[in-house]
């Protein structure tokens, strides 16, 4: 478990199997993004496969927040990976319909989580 506080602003982002599945809570914006990305890469490189982010806890409080996420999706996928967010939380899936960004970050199938 790692947390990250900047200021008033603190995440938690759990490892729950290295390198395949991450569990991030709190508000991701400018000032916590940096530690995010870093554990975010690290998970990438670490693990094979998808790469599971669940972020039901998780707000995103400005455009670096969506960045953070679009970047690991960006770099996954050079490392021969996928990004699959989990359970975003229904303002996360809102902002992802109007930026047309759920037409290319992955969701899990039923197949993949019951696998």
């Amino acid at each position: 478990m790692t947390v990250i506080a900047a200021g008033a602003h603190t995440v938690d982002v759990t490892e729950d199997h290295l390198g395949r599945e991450l569990t991030v809570s709190g508000r991701l914006d400018v000032h916590t993004v940096a530690d995010v990305r870093l554990l975010l890469h690290r998970a990438v490189d670490d693990g094979d496969g998808d790469l599971l982010l669940h972020l039901r806890h998780a707000e995103v409080g400005d455009a670096t927040g969506l960045g953070v996420i679009v970047g690991a999706h960006n770099r996954a996928r050079r490392a021969g990976r996928r990004l699959v967010l989990v359970d975003a939380s229904p303002r996360l899936e809102r902002l992802l319909r109007a930026s047309r960004l759920s037409r290319v970050l992955a969701r899990p199938d039923a197949a993949s989580l019951t696998a």
